[in-house]
């Protein structure tokens, strides 16, 4: 198959499902990105695919409440998949619950999922929610890369330091998972992040 990066200009907008029930066809290959509402997930995957607006930017954190899809070839077998951000205490407890309900349900049963892209701010990393994530994760048995997102908001030693003190959390909360930083804004560490997702989507596909 071609290479990601060939496959990026054909993006394209698949489904907007409010709950897993109503996901599309679970063939093909996928791969998720998860986070806090405001560590700038959207960013990162319009900074990925070289669009402006693909996932929808908005300056009201959790306005993501559905389980969003876009193809990356025509045929729509490889994806990318944009979950409701969590974390956002504004939201009704109901509410929140029912997100956590079918993010639950789509981290564990998803058959096409290859892996999880966890983004957070580097600046507050693996906050109890990120935690959380990261747990259904391995309970779900997924390949985990967190992406600290908003790197060129420190220098280059507290950045570093950041970096080390979230590998050295990793390793007992999520054994094997990958990590690299991230800055949307000065778009540097794309190339990383590529190589992750096109290790995850063209493995067995």
């Amino acid at each position: 198959m071609p290479k990601l990066a060939a496959l990026l200009p054909k993006v394209h907008f698949l489904s907007s499902s409010p709950d897993y029930a109503s996901l599309p066809g679970d063939d093909g290959a996928e791969v998720a990105f998860a986070g806090r509402s405001n560590a700038g997930k959207s960013s990162v995957l319009n900074t990925l695919v070289n669009r402006k607006a693909l996932a929808k930017i908005s300056s009201a954190p959790g306005k993501t409440r559905h389980i969003n899809l876009f193809g990356l070839d025509d045929a729509g077998r490889l994806r990318l998949a944009d979950l409701p951000g969590y974390g956002y205490a504004k939201v009704s407890a109901a509410e929140q619950e029912r997100w956590g309900r079918e993010l639950t349900r789509y981290i564990t049963e998803r058959r096409s999922l290859k892996g999880v892209v966890v983004v957070m701010d580097i600046r507050h990393p693996l906050a109890e929610s990120d935690r959380q994530m990261l747990t259904l994760c391995r309970t779900g048995g997924r390949r985990v890369h967190v992406l600290l997102n908003k790197a060129d908001k420190l220098t280059g030693n507290r950045r570093a330091k950041a970096m080390a003190a979230a590998e050295k959390d990793l390793a007992f909360l999520a054994p094997g998972a990958t990590l690299s930083p991230f800055s949307a804004l000065k778009r540097s560490g794309r190339d990383e992040l590529l190589s992750v997702l096109e290790t995850w989507l063209t493995e067995d596909s």
